[in-house]
């Protein structure tokens, strides 16, 4: 959601290349998990060997969802009718520990086996300073 990041432009992906999902956070939600269940099944049904597919997690540094973190602006959130403070809190983005909460999540989700096994999953951090992405789970 963030207009200072363009994950295709980030990834050097030309139109076409790539499905590219935003969302708050770039975070996993149910939402996502069902996005890709279909994803996962096309792959499993279409393309069962192909090594060329990976469902890449990228959270960037001074992301706005970091502010979810904050105890009155979170409350304000859910009191205007967004998630609740407990889900809110859960969609923060505060370091690489929730790209690899993230990964962790897809790569056991049951709604993605068995067919997630197959597929690359990783998880990046994208640094809006410097540009650079960076590995976090592989």
């Amino acid at each position: 959601m963030d207009p200072r990041v363009e994950p295709a432009a980030v990834l050097g992906v030309r139109l076409g290349e790539a499905i590219v999902a935003r969302n708050l956070g770039g975070r996993v939600t149910p939402a996502v998990i069902k996005d890709l269940a279909w994803i996962v099944h096309l792959h499993e049904e279409k393309a069962p060997d192909a090594d060329w597919f990976e469902i890449a997690v990228i959270h960037h540094t001074d992301c706005g969802s970091a502010l979810l973190a904050d105890d009155d602006l979170r409350a304000g959130y859910a009191a205007r009718g967004g998630w609740d403070e407990q889900t809110s809190l859960k969609m923060a983005v505060l370091s690489s520990k929730t790209v690899q909460e993230d990964v962790a999540k897809l790569r056991s989700t049951p709604e993605l086996a068995p067919g997630i096994g197959n597929i690359a999953v990783g998880g990046y951090a994208y640094d809006l300073a410097t540009g650079k992405v960076t590995t976090v789970v592989q």
